[in-house]
């Protein structure tokens, strides 16, 4: 009879740990708990670098980010259960590091030289501090690289992917992508929708192509902060940068208060951009379709 019993209670106990193990394993749980850990993580370090000096800053902004990473990997390694090779810390990391600023550099400068020849921008030096504007842009563009691709692209992309292929991953997190920019100052729908194309479907694009962080990261940071340090407003946040910007012509063209996101320049070069991306990524292999359970 206690053998029996026994026997019994262990099954019980069984069942209950492979319900709790399948719970935590369901994509839209270990996307929300890892997603609710990073923007915890990300709220107190923003708090802890009030008033810093920029050495401090940049320290703090380093830790903060390796801690972002830090819950990304326990999220999917414990909670997924899943390998992370998207996060390898080796030589590829590096190359995609590189790729990623090239291509963040071309967009961005090829969108604003296209606004400047058409009369849109004009810039001037602005003659500030140098030290002063730099580094505060670094380390605020570089928070905001980790934390958003690691939730929209690392965590959400894969989550919805998961459950419903590639394709409807790469509609679902652009979309949601937009519409979480429309709380910025001088947005409008317009703005997102430009933001939902451009930078959506691009850096989902560049992730389903490469199917690494550090490639999307990088792209993201160097887009930002180069836009950010010309003095152009950044998703309508206002930049103090090493140029002034006299902004003329169509809001269209030079995207208005809200930025160069909301200009129609970027929204045609980042198509340009994330078609062969996509191509790519289908030959590759790297397309999940709904039959298919990805690893």
């Amino acid at each position: 009879m206690r053998k029996t019993n026994t026997h019994e209670n262990e099954v019980l106990s069984g069942r209950r740990k492979s319900k709790f193990v399948s719970f935590f394993q369901f994509p839209l749980t270990w996307m929300l708990v890892g997603t609710l850990g990073i923007i915890l993580a990300n709220v107190t370090f923003n708090l802890l670098s009030k008033d810093l000096k920029a050495l401090g800053s940049v320290i703090l902004t380093l830790v903060g980010s390796a801690v972002v990473i830090f819950i990304y990997w326990l999220a999917m390694k414990f909670l997924a259960r899943r390998p992370v090779p998207e996060l390898l810390f080796q030589r590829r990391a590096v190359s995609e590091v590189i790729l990623g600023a090239v291509v963040g550099l071309i967009f961005i400068i090829v969108s604003t030289a296209l606004i400047v020849l058409l009369g849109g921008y004009s810039f001037k030096w602005s003659n500030e501090n140098v030290g002063s504007i730099v580094w505060p842009i670094i380390t605020t563009q570089l928070v905001a690289a980790f934390v958003e691709e690691l939730i929209f692209r690392g965590l959400a992309f894969q989550a919805i992917e998961r459950m419903g292929g590639s394709w409807f991953a790469l509609t679902l997190t652009s979309l949601f992508f937009g519409i979480a920019h429309l709380g910025n100052p001088g947005a409008t729908a317009w703005g997102a929708l430009s933001i939902t194309i451009e930078a959506g479907v691009l850096l989902g694009a560049a992730f389903l192509w490469r199917r690494n962080v550090w490639f999307i990261v990088s792209l993201h940071f160097f887009w930002n902060t180069i836009e950010g340090l010309l003095g152009i407003p950044v998703s309508g946040h206002p930049s103090s940068g090493l140029f002034t910007v006299e902004v003329t012509g169509p809001a269209l063209l030079t995207g208005g208060q809200f930025g160069l996101e909301a200009s129609i320049m970027p929204v045609i070069i980042s198509l340009l951009i994330a078609i062969p991306m996509l191509i790519l990524a289908r030959r590759k292999g790297h397309l999940i379709s709904l039959r298919q359970d990805p690893k």
